[in-house]
């Protein structure tokens, strides 16, 4: 355990999170992740047989868990579009260090595989959804799916003893007004509501930091008319800053990698669909584990190259983000092939 606590990068951050893309596909056109203009009928997706097995996901989750991985959160893509997702959910937590499994989703499927998540050992689950006001509500998701199925998903993956929190991200000129209506409707539910700040993920979503509406001004508002204190961070690494409603013990969330950097205390490296290492969500390139995996590679050999890619870690995208913005010219990994 000594070697696995003194592991860091070269700004002495630990790695404790990783983060599994099961799929690059979606049933969403996201305007924030994967626009249908961009993303149309003819997109051609990774073939099956390039995708990662989930006995292969299983084994690299289990050397990074010996590379002290605590927690692991699987995302898409749409994740249940995967086939057969419990069966990997079971597998992952029943791996050695691993002792927090969740999944990222945009509830479009969950009503129908809520309770089998939770047999399979899901305890939490992350909930996309950027508007409670149905036309907002498609124009960010390109017309793919209704507030109703969403959150008939919520409430099935509740009753079967998931706790939710739910992910809403803002952007200025299309969802922002439905800041503190969200807030008024989830007030109350037990879920907690984290609003995320519009990144520039991806070479793809039109980003533009005049579309970003900053952390202080969602708590603004909401404090207005629902005053707001502020609440410690539970580890290092939390992405969110975490407030609550005064005089409850109700909280939401901030996540501001825009206007409020957190990269100097960012413990995640994330492994792609098709088997990349990935150090940051901004990466340009990343690491083929998976060749490695298929060449007969034992885990030692494996365990060595992940300790010399996170060694030499030197990540700081959103710090340096004006810098790398300047740029046109540098491309970035689309956040529908590496997860949220």
């Amino acid at each position: 355990m000594d070697q696995i606590s003194k592991m860091t990068d070269s700004l002495q951050r630990p790695l404790r999170d990783l983060r599994i893309s099961v799929t690059d596909r979606c049933n969403f056109r996201c305007r924030y992740c994967m626009p249908k203009e961009l993303f149309g009928p003819d997109h051609l997706f990774l073939p099956k047989d390039q995708l990662l097995g989930f006995e292969e996901i299983a084994r690299l989750a289990r050397i990074f868990a010996s590379l002290g991985v605590e927690k692991i959160r699987i995302t898409g893509g749409e994740p249940l579009l995967r086939k057969e997702l419990p069966n990997l959910i079971r597998m992952l937590r029943s791996i050695e260090g691993v002792n927090d499994v969740t999944l990222t989703t945009n509830g479009s499927l969950l009503a129908k595989y809520a309770e089998e998540l939770k047999n399979a050992g899901l305890q939490r689950i992350n909930v996309s959804l950027d508007s409670i006001d149905e036309n907002r509500f498609g124009q960010m998701n390109g017309g793919r799916c209704d507030v109703r199925t969403v959150m008939e998903g919520i409430d099935a993956a509740s009753k079967a003893g998931m706790k939710v929190k739910v992910n809403m991200v803002v952007i200025r000129g299309i969802n922002d007004q439905d800041i503190v209506p969200m807030a008024r409707f989830f007030r109350g539910t037990g879920h907690i509501l984290r609003y995320i700040e519009f990144m520039d993920v991806g070479n793809s979503n039109g980003w533009n930091l005049k579309h970003v509406v900053s952390k202080q001004e969602i708590i603004e508002r909401i404090h207005a008319e629902m005053p707001l204190e502020r609440m410690r961070s539970d580890y290092l690494g939390e992405v969110a800053d975490r407030y609550r409603y005064e005089g409850t013990d109700e909280e939401i969330g901030v996540i501001s990698s825009v206007t409020d950097s957190f990269c100097s205390t960012c413990t995640r490296a994330r492994l792609s669909a098709d088997g990349f290492l990935y150090t940051c969500l901004f990466a340009s390139q990343g690491t083929d584990l998976r060749s490695l995996i298929r060449s007969g590679a034992e885990d030692e050999e494996i365990r060595r190259l992940i300790m010399g890619v996170w060694g030499s870690r030197r990540d700081r995208y959103s710090d340096e983000r004006l810098l790398h913005t300047k740029n046109p010219e540098k491309k970035k990994i689309e956040m529908s092939y590496i997860g949220g």
